[in-house]
């Protein structure tokens, strides 16, 4: 019996410093050797300056800037320690409440009040981080940004072609625009 013990011992050593050590040490250095900046976190800079995560979306409100997707994390917007979902229904009060704030917002900021808006720009995403929206949702708020930036509302609308991205593997999910860079390509654009 107490060979037993001593070869489960042993067995529970070996196989915790395989998966415990080795492992994740041989998952990094893979990581950081294919995929350095994914593995990173895939950082966007400026100027030297780190300005935020193509992974993890950031919170807007200049009428001169896209406007990210609603956060749902608390106490502060796209919070990545506390990443969960609102878990409040359609039929929530609350849920009704922040939705319809959310569209005077948009409406307060400029958008044309006989276009709908797209659900993207009023709900939050399962996680609270999303830092994509939908092309149709950029497009929505393409008046607002090119008249705030004095730039003609095609180009913006080019801007926004040029940042879609497209659908995984081309079958997975759906285009999207990533935000952050979007806003990024908007800091450097000179009116045409």
């Amino acid at each position: 019996m107490l060979q037993l013990g001593f070869q489960a011992l042993r067995a529970f050593i070996v196989l915790s410093v395989i998966t415990g050590v080795v492992y994740p040490l041989v998952v990094t250095y893979v990581a950081q050797f294919v995929f350095p900046h994914q593995a990173n976190g895939s950082l966007i800079e400026a100027s030297g300056t780190v300005v935020g995560s193509a992974l993890i979306g950031q919170p807007f409100s200049d009428p001169k800037y896209f406007w990210s997707r609603p956060s749902a994390t608390s106490p502060m917007p796209y919070n990545g320690a506390a990443s969960s979902g609102s878990n409040q229904g359609p039929l929530n009060p609350a849920h009704e409440e922040a939705v319809q704030s959310r569209i005077k917002a948009l409406r307060d900021a400029g958008a044309d009040a006989g276009k709908p808006v797209p659900i993207d720009l009023v709900t939050a995403s399962a996680s609270g981080l999303d830092p994509h929206l939908s092309p149709a949702a950029a497009d929505y708020q393409a008046a607002r940004v090119a008249k705030a930036r004095g730039l003609p509302e095609a180009q913006v609308r080019e801007l926004i072609a040029r940042n879609t991205e497209g659908r995984q593997l081309g079958v997975l999910g759906e285009p999207r625009v990533n935000v952050l860079l979007l806003n990024r390509a908007l800091d450097g654009a000179q009116p045409k």
